[in-house]
Order: structure tokens, then sequence, then C-alpha cells
């Protein structure tokens, strides 16, 4: 249960320190996009900015997905 609740904050710290990395880096960025997203368009946002935001989900959701299949102590010793 530790390890399990260790990867899931790391996974988050280690996602919330991207976005905040990301979001100073993407501040002079000349190049702005919108998203189509079927049901409305999104603000103009820079391209890197969307790369990095797809990026930090990725990181965030791999980390809780590690963080799920971690085998249980029961597991892990045979006992089901």
């Amino acid at each position: 249960m530790l390890l399990r609740l260790r990867l899931l904050l790391a996974s988050l710290g280690g996602g919330v320190l991207l976005l905040l990395i990301l979001c100073l880096g993407a501040q002079n960025l000349d190049q702005r996009t919108r998203l189509n997203l079927g049901f409305g368009r999104t603000a103009e946002l820079p391209t890197g900015f969307l790369l990095g935001v797809s990026l930090v989900i990725g990181v965030i959701s791999g980390g809780a997905a590690s963080a799920l299949l971690v085998p249980g102590r029961d597991q892990a010793s045979g006992r089901e």
C-alpha cells in the first residue's frame, strides 16, 4: 500500500513540476493554434504548450497505472 502511494505521489509531483516548467517556458512562443474538440474549439495556445500538456498527462496517467498494477502483499506471496 505504501509503495503504491509513493509511486502515485511521485508521478503527480513529477507531473506538476513538468507543468510548472512548461508554463514558464511557453510564455514567449509565437506559433499559436486552436484545437477542434468536436463540441467546440479551444483558445489559441502555443503548439509547444499543447505538446507539453499531453506529455504531462502521459506521465501522470502512466504513474497512476503503474501504481495500480503493482502487486499487493497477498498477490506477491501467492495468496489470493
